[in-house]
C-alpha cells in the first residue's frame, strides 16, 4: 500500500515546493496537505471535515511546520504523541524557526527530526527530496499491534 505523507503547512509556496521536490524524485506518495493545526487533527483523527476517514490508515511521515494558525506544531505534536493511535508516526519538524527553545521544544514532545527549511529552492528541494527518501524508503516503522 502506497502509504500518505501528510504535509502541515501554511504558506502555500512552501507546500508547492515540497510537493514539487517529492515529486522530482519519483516520490509518488499521495500528500495530503492540512493548512492549519486544527486541520491535521482532524485529518489524523477523522474529525471535523474528515469524519469516516479509516484512522487504522496512518501517515508514513508528518513534516510539521510549528508556526500554524488555530493550533501551533507543538500542540499539533503533543497531541499526536498522546494519542495511541499515532504515537509512533514519525514528526519531522520543518520549519523556519532557528530559535533553540523550539528545538528543545520539539525533541522533549516526541519530534522524529527538527529540519530548518532552507531558503534557497534548490537547497529546499534537496532537504525535502532527503526527507522524503529517508522517511518512505529506508525507515523501518514498527507493526501496527492490534
Amino acid at each position: 500500500m502506497n502509504k500518505v505523507i501528510l504535509l502541515v503547512e501554511d504558506n502555500p509556496t512552501d507546500e508547492k515546493l515540497t510537493i514539487r521536490a517529492f515529486g522530482k524524485c519519483n516520490i509518488s506518495n499521495e500528500v495530503v496537505v492540512a493548512r492549519d493545526g486544527a486541520e491535521a487533527l482532524d485529518y489524523l483523527f477523522a474529525t471535523g471535515s474528515h469524519v469516516g476517514r479509516d484512522t487504522t490508515q496512518v501517515p508514513a511521515v508528518i513534516l510539521l511546520d510549528l508556526k500554524l494558525p488555530k493550533l501551533d506544531g507543538l500542540e499539533v505534536l503533543r497531541r499526536i504523541r498522546a494519542d495511541s493511535r499515532t504515537q509512533t508516526v514519525p514528526v519531522v519538524v520543518l520549519t523556519s524557526s532557528k530559535e533553540d527553545e523550539d528545538i528543545a521544544r520539539s525533541y522533549s514532545l516526541g519530534a522524529n527530526a527538527y529540519v530548518r527549511k532552507p531558503v534557497d529552492f534548490a537547497e529546499f528541494a534537496e532537504a525535502a527530496k532527503t526527507l522524503g527518501l529517508f522517511w518512505l524508503l529506508m525507515n523501518e516503522p514498527p507493526r501496527q499491534v492490534r
